[in-house]
């Protein structure tokens, strides 16, 4: 995996355009993120803030942002995060999502991702990642934890 944050940090000196190529180069990294049109707004170890949109492309039968854009939002924001914090002798891989909805997507949304930097010291490798997304006027329309599984690299 290229140097994410690395990444993020040399498209973000350059206003618009560096923001707009980033949000594409990351999407290809895995495709189906594409769909949701992320536009990242912050990317730093533990933390990581990610827009969806809300388009026609991501509405469902009532007009809100459907649910599944919002998990791929999340999981966005969780993959910029995890390749931001985690230590370069580990790897991560998500291994479930637990979300609830509780309210309706009705403008574009911010995907939320956290963790603390003490999760990723320890032995255990199941890494919980606290996720939100978030309306404009401020009100959670989604939250959970994707769960991760971080071991270590192996030796090649």
């Amino acid at each position: 995996m290229p140097d994410v944050l690395g990444m993020y940090k040399k498209a973000s000196a350059i206003p618009v355009v560096g923001n707009r190529v980033f949000d594409f180069a990351f999407a290809q990294m895995a495709p189906y993120f594409w769909s949701v049109r992320p536009r990242f707004k912050v990317i730093e170890p533990n933390h990581a803030e990610v827009v969806i949109p809300k388009r026609r492309g991501v509405q469902n039968h009532i007009g809100t942002v459907h649910a599944i854009a919002l998990c791929n939002g999340l999981e966005a924001a969780m993959g910029a995060l995890a390749e931001a914090t985690i230590p370069r002798d580990k790897r991560w891989i998500p291994k479930g999502m637990e979300v609830s909805y509780t309210a309706k997507a009705t403008s574009d949304i911010t995907c939320h991702a956290d963790t603390d930097p003490a999760q990723w010291t320890g032995d255990d490798p199941d890494l919980p990642v606290r996720v939100k997304g978030v309306r404009d006027d401020g009100t959670v329309v989604i939250e959970g934890v994707i769960r991760l599984w971080v071991t270590p690299k192996s030796a090649k």
